[in-house]
This record gives structure tokens, sequence and C-alpha cells, in this order.
């Protein structure tokens, strides 16, 4: 039996993560090797286009709002969690900082967000929907559940219950990988 892998820093890492690591390595899966490496039956290619699909066809839906993925995604956060600053926005989206504070700088130029110093330490600079933000920010989920809805199209509830499952396993899997590898020295 395979020694349970130890865990380093409870507190920076997820329940699901803490239970992934605790369990016996398994070997490492098999299903692409080197020399018979094919892109149209790769996991993360075919994802890549899947969400390049649902990126496009919600741009395309939110034209009528003047905003483009970069801009409709913290409108979204915001309106789900308003408050949050530029680098916790980043961090949560894998977004760079830079980018983000771009498209932040478009929106505040649009009148759709503000930014706020925070009374307790000046430094922090939070984000907060305008009325006018608020309005079109509203309009985010109802496209996102018809774009996500068209490209599940033909899909059981089992089946969506599924891929969810095992998408969310695959984040797990990166987690764990991420955790594993040694620290990169930036000397």
């Amino acid at each position: 039996m395979v020694p349970a892998t130890p865990i380093i820093d409870q507190s920076i890492i997820d329940q699901s993560t803490i239970i992934m690591l605790a369990m016996p390595k398994a070997p490492p899966a098999q299903f692409y090797l080197p020399g018979q490496y094919q892109p149209d039956q790769s996991v993360g290619h075919l994802m890549n286009k899947v969400l390049s699909s649902i990126l496009v066809q919600a741009d395309a839906q939110l034209a009528p709002y003047k905003l483009t993925y970069v801009q409709w995604v913290p409108l979204y956060k915001l309106l789900m969690n308003e408050g949050q600053t530029a680098a916790q926005l980043a961090r949560e989206n894998a977004i760079d900082p830079a980018a983000l504070n771009r498209s932040l700088n478009r929106l505040e130029i649009k009148g759709l967000i503000q930014r706020e110093r925070s009374v307790q330490d000046r430094r922090v600079v939070h984000l907060r929907l305008t009325a006018a933000g608020r309005d079109v920010a509203q309009h985010v989920p109802s496209v996102l559940a018809d774009v996500l809805n068209g490209h599940l199209q033909g899909f059981s509830h089992s089946e969506w219950t599924l891929m969810l499952q095992l998408l969310q396993r695959m984040l797990r899997n990166g987690e764990a990988l991420k955790l594993r590898q040694p620290a990169v020295s930036t000397l």
C-alpha cells in the first residue's frame, strides 16, 4: 500500500483538496502518450474550444450593452459579491491584474463601476457597481444560462451532472498537482 501524502498547510487548502491529498496516490493516468497525441482527442484542447465558443456567443449576446468578456466578467462577479478589490477579482478569475485594471478603467469611464477607498485601510480600493452597472450586470446571468443551455442541447440531466462532477474532479487533480510541484525560485 502506498503511504498517504502528508498535508503541509491546511489553512490554504480547500477541504476537497485536503481529502484528495490524504488519500493514497493513484498511479498517473496513461490516456495520452507522446507519440500518439492527437489534439482532436485532447480533453484540454476540446475544453478550450468549448470555452472559446461560449465566450464568443456570450459576447455576441452582450454586444447591445457594449460589453466584452473582459468587461462582463468583473460586472457579473461584482453583482454576485460587491466590494471586492481588483486584486481579488484578478486572482479569483485568473486574469492578468494589468489587463483587469484596463477593463475596470473602461467600466468606470462608462459609469458602470466606481472605486471606493476603504475606511479601514486607505491603500485598499473596493469596487462597487453603479445603478447603471447593476442594470447591465443583471443581464449577464440570463445570457450565460442561455449560452450554456445552448451548448448543452441534447444532454440529459444525468449527463450534465456527470460532466460537472468530472470537471470538478479534474480541477481537484490540477490543484493537487500544483501543490506537489516544488517551489520555483524567482531569483
